[in-house]
């Protein structure tokens, strides 16, 4: 409800006489500006600043203003803002249709508001033409910003919510009733008049009693709310720069106490640390040695990674501090005494010294203690290796898995075999070793020298046997792998000749059942051409696959000869002969359909060549009429000699045959749609004419200024020096620009001060806990030094050293 009674009452100060003068300053607009590129930039800026004022109360902005509105989403949200009312539901589609749709219902809006749109269509906003969508905002502008600051206040309601929008302690706006409007505007006058100090300029009777009251006299009233807020807006900008700048400087604090907080901690785990690494007391057993060990892993896959990474993030946050103090004007952050990054590097540096020598120091000790327990470990290490692969290969050995292989798996069989031949003789080596070390434990008189003799004997024994096994498997895979070489050579002759046929069949389906798009005679006539020369291939190809069906026959009777117990499956090919025997009779039904599909794109073609032919005729003949008229337009655009009422004359003298040319054109359009709706992309029969509507706006109306006689003087000697009665656009935006730059320095900071302060030269504490929010205001008490200049009251603050110091400009 208040979106709705903001966009009511505005503090343009402007008047438009009539509904006749605005659309006549809508036709009056400046080409020659509208096409100037400085000045298209300038009404860029102004135009999306006073847009983004809107959309920022329904939580949204826009960066470019011939993109952003596009989908027409963002528009249709910008009308809603600033009229109060509902749009119809947009469409939520991405396709250029759902886009021009949106931008139509905005439009639409737009017109029903008695806004005449002239030569604004959907499509230029959809296409992002940028002088199409800057004359639509600015039609918006002038019809809710300036035109409509309505006398839509005779129930009172929206001089009420003016008064509580900016001092909403005077009036309970939920409590008042639209139905009794005499005592509405009468409160606020009342109000106004007592709180607001403005004289009471209208009567209640007279608003409600008028069918249409008095626009200029509602906005003189109007004109003294503007001034009585303006100082209160001002100060509310000046406290919102202050939070802005205190709250960059306390999270720049809070950056050096973190700062501080991770150095301190980090140092104190080195200084904790370091010692550790540095102790070297071995210890007698390996058990011991190995805890140690363990220890030190410990602390370099758990302790240590976490304070590295927090020694590169107090790296990065210390770089970022500094980026940004830089960046904001404040002075350079200097840490603690032993604190500073190269501080740390160095302690972390010797850190890493003390950990080099430690882990060094370790596997020393490791190893020393290792050689001890060798020679003893030595023998029951081998012989427990060889045991452990010897384990169940009697078995593997007399298996007879190659009577029901194939071939390719009695040739894996084989190389496997020899494999384990090529490793049985790698081993040969350990048994050797095995007996050597046993005879050596002979000679050195081990204690437990008979159990060492016997789990000898027993390795021996078992490799004798290893061998014997080998050599009769051999003998037996070779014979099983002669009897299945001639079928395996019969696969592969299969493999060879049905995988060209089997490609040839896809393809043939393919291309048969492939969808054909073409847009002239000639091009179907050469598919038709095509598809005869493939029917004439197809004798071959039958022959081919009746040898192919006979390799796999012959490989069926050599199985049936022979008794091969193997499941035969090819391996060369996964192409059975029941794929090949389907194919071939789907290729056999696709060849009459494609044919059919031909035969009626031929038919349609011609009927389309018949549809050009007749689209051109008409063409030639309007688009030569258009270029004539668009000539004789554009030289009257071009002179500007005569009177504005002599112009008007004539373009509504170009408007009357237009019109009246006008079925011809829709004609033609008529069928350029015929065209359109059977895909008809070219037309070689046309002359090279364009028939895309040509559109130029041209419009040139802006608001006046009424902020009383002085101000008005003013802003008339900025835009109007020359005193002629005329403003042009240019200035007008130069001026706004100017109006609404800020700035971020300390002089600015102190001028918000002045401003919270009534222009002293210091201020109160009430007054800044007054004028700022909590924490900002107690942030200023404990850091802005006491006044000491002339005439200041007890408790006075210096906010001067203090917006200076904020900017490292003093030593505050």
């Amino acid at each position: 409800m208040m979106t709705q009674i903001e966009t009511t009452l505005h503090y343009d100060n402007g008047f438009i006489d009539d509904e006749e003068d605005y659309m006549l300053q809508e036709d009056e607009w400046d080409r020659d500006l509208l096409l100037d590129p400085a000045w298209e930039k300038q009404q860029r800026k102004t135009f999306t600043a006073w847009c983004n004022s809107h959309l920022r109360k329904a939580g949204t902005q826009i960066e470019n203003i011939e993109d952003d509105f596009r989908n027409g989403l963002k528009l249709m949200l910008l009308l809603e803002v600033i009229s109060g009312e509902r749009l119809p539901k947009p469409d939520r589609g991405k396709m250029r249709f759902h886009k021009i749709a949106n931008v139509n219902k905005a439009l639409d809006f737009i017109t029903s508001k008695g806004v005449k749109l002239v030569s604004i269509g959907a499509e230029e906003i959809v296409d992002g033409n940028v002088k199409m969508t800057l004359g639509m905002i600015w039609t918006i502008i002038l019809r809710f910003a300036i035109q409509d600051i309505s006398v839509e206040g005779k129930d009172g309601l929206a001089f009420c919510a003016l008064i509580h929008r900016h001092r909403p302690d005077l009036i309970d706006y939920a409590k008042l009733n639209k139905d009794d409007p005499m005592g509405n505007l009468n409160l606020a006058f009342e109000i106004a008049e007592k709180h607001l100090d403005i004289p009471k300029m209208l009567d209640a009777e007279d608003i409600i009693n008028t069918p249409k009251p008095d626009e200029r006299a509602i906005m003189t009233y109007v004109s003294c709310f503007y001034h009585a807020f303006a100082g209160a807006e001002q100060a509310e900008t000046a406290a919102n720069r202050i939070c802005k700048v205190l709250g960059v400087n306390q999270e720049n604090e809070k950056l050096m106490e973190e700062y501080e907080r991770l150095a301190s901690e980090l140092l104190e785990w080195i200084r904790k640390t370091t010692p550790w690494l540095e102790n070297r007391t071995p210890e007698k057993t390996m058990v011991e040695m190995q805890r140690k060990l363990e220890d030190f892993r410990d602390y370099r896959r758990m302790h240590k990674p976490p304070k590295v990474q927090e020694k590169c993030q107090l790296e990065i946050s210390f770089n970022t501090l500094q980026t940004k103090l830089r960046i904001s004007n404040r002075p350079a952050f200097m840490p603690s005494e032993g604190k500073m990054v190269s501080d740390i590097a160095s302690a972390w540096q010797g850190l890493e010294g003390a950990e080099k020598g430690y882990e060094e120091w370790l596997l020393t000790e490791i190893r020393r203690l290792e050689r001890l327990d060798h020679l003893a470990e030595k023998f029951r290490q081998k012989a427990t290796t060889h045991e452990t692969w010897a384990n169940g290969k009697e078995l593997i050995l007399s298996l007879k898995d190659y009577e029901t292989a194939s071939l390719t798996e009695v040739r894996a069989l084989l190389r496997k075999h020899d494999a384990f031949e090529s490793d049985l003789a790698a081993h040969q080596d350990r048994v050797e070793q095995i007996a050597a070390i046993a005879q050596e434990l002979n000679e050195l008189d081990y204690h437990e020298v008979a159990a060492v003799n016997q789990r000898c004997q027993s390795i021996c024994d078992l490799w004798d046997q290893l061998g014997t096994l080998t050599q009769k498997r051999r003998e037996a895979l070779e014979r099983t792998e002669k009897l299945l070489e001639t079928i395996d050579q019969l696969f592969l002759e299969f493999a060879k000749r049905s995988a060209p046929f089997n490609n040839w069949m896809e393809g043939a389906m393919e291309d048969l059942q492939d969808m054909f798009i073409v847009h002239t005679i000639e091009e179907v006539q050469s598919l038709i051409s095509a598809h005869e020369q493939f029917k004439a291939t197809l004798p071959e190809a039958d022959g081919e696959r009746q040898a192919i069906l006979g390799i796999q026959n012959e490989v069926q009777k050599i199985s049936q000869s022979y008794s091969i117990k193997a499941n035969l499956i090819n391996p060369y090919s996964t192409i059975t002969t029941e794929e090949l025997l389907a194919k071939w009779d789907k290729v056999k039904k696709l060849v009459p359909q494609r044919e059919g599909s031909l035969q009626e794109e031929l038919a349609r073609q011609h009927a389309n060549e018949r549809l050009r032919r007749q689209f051109a005729a008409q063409a030639n003949l309007i688009g030569p009429w258009i270029q004539t008229r668009m000539e004789e337009i554009g030289r009257c655009s071009l002179e500007v000699g005569g009177t504005l009422e002599d112009q008007m004359t004539q373009l509504k003298q170009f408007e009357h045959v237009i019109v009246t040319y006008k079925p011809n054109v829709d004609k033609l359009e008529g069928d350029h749609q015929l065209i359109q709706e059977s895909l008809i992309f070219d037309n070689n029969a046309l002359l090279g004419y364009c028939l895309d509507k040509q559109m130029h706006e041209f419009r040139s109306s802006f608001n006046h200024f009424d902020r009383g006689e002085v101000e008005f003087a003013r802003i008339m000697m900025m835009v109007d020096p020359s005193a002629t009665g005329m403003v042009s656009f240019q200035s007008f935006i130069d001026f706004m620009t100017r109006e609404t730059a800020d700035t971020d320095t300390a002089d600015q900071v102190v001028a918000s001060f002045r401003i919270l302060a009534a222009d002293k030269p210091y201020i109160l504490v009430e007054e800044l806990r007054r004028e700022l929010p909590p924490e900002q205001a107690e942030y200023c008490i404990l850091r802005m030094p006491p006044y000491r200049g002339p005439g200041g009251l007890p408790g006075a603050l210096d906010y001067t050293a203090f917006s200076t110091a904020l900017y490292g400009e003093s030593d505050l």
